[in-house]
């Protein structure tokens, strides 16, 4: 029961989060292998002020937090990082240098809905 919670500078229309909600769900169920049921999106949009990131260069930055069950491997967790940060660079215009993919891994016990709670990871 993942948790992809991106925070951007970016001001998307309404269309435009309902697309980026969209290819997150689709980019996390292919690629982490699951079912999109599941996952969780939340976008939240900020003043340029009120967000920095150390190497960024001019234009808007995002941050994606992606609250994962643990054990999925190293390049799982990359393939999906990347696969965000190339829609964002693409879709919303956001430079790569601007772009950030901070997981968190959590026991399956601690990703939990109203009918059901996680279990283990398992390929």
């Amino acid at each position: 029961m993942p948790y992809l919670a991106l925070d951007a500078t970016h001001t998307p229309t309404e269309s435009q989060q309902r697309d980026c909600t969209s290819a997150l769900t689709d980019l996390y169920t292919e690629i982490m292998e699951t079912e999109s049921a599941h996952v969780a999106v939340a976008i939240r949009t900020h003043p340029s002020e009120a967000m920095a990131l150390g190497r960024a260069v001019d234009g808007p930055i995002a941050v994606l937090s992606a609250d994962i069950r643990r054990g999925r491997p190293f390049e799982q967790r990359r393939a999906f990082g990347l696969a965000v940060i190339d829609w964002l660079d693409t879709e919303w215009e956001i430079p790569r240098p601007n772009l950030k993919i901070v997981f968190t891994e959590h026991e399956g016990d601690q990703l939990m809905g109203a009918d059901r709670v996680g279990g283990e990871w398992s390929s």
